[in-house]
């Protein structure tokens, strides 16, 4: 699974980020091992303790966890994640204003459709 860098932040913390939101839309899951910080610095041209730090930063999370001389590997569950993502959501929408009878309304709308 292939990350790009977009230069708009911190070079660990913006590893990090892509890599969080991977696993959180569910592209990596529990147990996926991650590539090492080495092949990962290779890939994006960075210096491998800068992957290390990124890496360390989805392991602060929860997100990842560090196995001595196996790898990085996933250990996240989508569900606490997933609610995570709505929770962000939902706020993002209160501060925007949408009223809480509306958000009601455009939730039960999108789970009665037909997704066909």
């Amino acid at each position: 699974m292939e990350i790009r860098l977009r230069g708009q932040k911190n070079i660990s913390e913006e590893v990090a980020e892509e890599y969080e939101k991977l696993i959180r839309y569910g592209a990596l899951r529990e147990g996926d091992k991650l590539p090492s910080c080495r092949a990962l610095a290779l890939q994006l041209g960075i210096n491998p303790n800068t992957a290390e730090r990124g890496f360390a930063l989805l392991e602060q999370r929860g997100l990842v966890k560090t196995i001595p001389k196996k790898g990085v590997f996933v250990c996240a569950a989508d569900g606490s994640l997933l609610h995570e993502e709505a929770k962000r959501q939902i706020l993002a929408l209160k501060q925007a204003g949408l009223p809480l009878s509306e958000l009601l309304d455009l939730a039960k709308q999108l789970y009665e459709e037909d997704p066909t």
